[in-house]
């Protein structure tokens, strides 16, 4: 016999809410993004404050608005962007963790700092796997995102002492300016002066940015030509003939054509992953590593 199942039911789901974990290491050599989490250290310290495993899945929120009514006691960690947190519209101060009673609902209003924000609970939300993960994708999942009137699946807690904790949690990581990243694999073909004003330059990020990739503002002239097609992953930085500069994110495919310039940092993608549109960004070149 299974074990009973919570329900979540969202009230109100603005857009950009989504189901994710730490995403497919399945499917690449059919074209398939990897997904997951935007920012994984966020992710997964939500996570490790539950004492989840890794793969847990956990709501990734871009925007303010949810509402989200609980039907079974359990407990949820929030981590990423700092929110106005209310349960039952009462404020819960630098809210981590989160004792939730049957028929609560966790309201998040505006994000104070930050752009995604993560809602974890304890054992992960229980949807059906694809491809290993859980993460929503169109065309791979039922949905690419969630929507008012939807439910999630949970694993409820029996006998639940009510808790309170506030772990430390800072954002000062992430309010950094500075993107960390290895020269790409076409950093060659730039010229010195080229290479120069990238590491110089102080970037913003455009509006056109989501899970896919983010474009920036500025624009680096150049006389490149597109490449034969090429592996791509999460954090190539590629340069159009344009000029565009744009970072894949975790939706991006798997191939691309446009010079790889260079590859952003685990730790700086999550980092990129909590600018908005309009902050600004300088990249800071790392030397490769290699083992011997």
């Amino acid at each position: 016999m299974s074990p009973k199942q919570g329900k979540a039911l969202f009230l109100c789901c603005p857009l950009g809410t989504s189901l994710q974990d730490e995403g497919r290491t399945l499917g690449a050599h059919y074209g398939i993004p990897r997904s997951g989490a935007m920012d994984l250290y966020s992710y997964q310290w939500a996570n490790h404050l539950l004492q989840n495993s890794n793969e847990a899945a956990a709501l990734e929120m871009a925007q303010p608005g949810l509402k989200i009514k609980f039907e079974e006691p359990c407990i949820v960690s929030l981590a990423g962007a700092t929110a106005f947190v209310t349960v039952n519209q009462t404020p819960i101060l630098n809210a981590s963790i989160i004792s939730i009673a049957s028929g609560d609902i966790l309201e998040i209003g505006a994000f104070r700092g930050g752009a995604r924000l993560y809602l974890c609970i304890e054992g992960g939300f229980q949807d059906e796997k694809y491809l290993g993960s859980r993460s929503d994708f169109k065309s791979i999942t039922t949905s690419s995102k969630r929507s008012a009137g939807e439910t999630l699946y949970y694993l409820p807690i029996q006998n639940k002492a009510v808790l309170w904790v506030k772990p430390k949690w800072s954002t000062n990581w992430f309010e950094s300016k500075e993107i960390q990243a290895y020269p790409g694999p076409d950093w060659r073909l730039l010229s010195t002066g080229q290479q120069r004003l990238l590491l110089k330059q102080l970037f913003h990020l455009s509006k056109f940015s989501n899970r896919m990739g983010i474009q920036l503002e500025e624009l680096v002239a150049n006389e490149l030509e597109d490449l034969p097609t090429n592996p791509v992953f999460p954090g190539t930085v590629q340069l159009t003939p344009g000029g565009k500069i744009i970072v894949l994110m975790r939706d991006a495919g798997v191939t691309g054509g446009y010079p790889r310039i260079l590859q952003l940092t685990e730790e700086s993608q999550s980092r990129l992953a909590q600018k908005k549109a309009g902050d600004s960004i300088t990249f800071h070149l790392l030397e490769p590593k290699f083992e011997s």
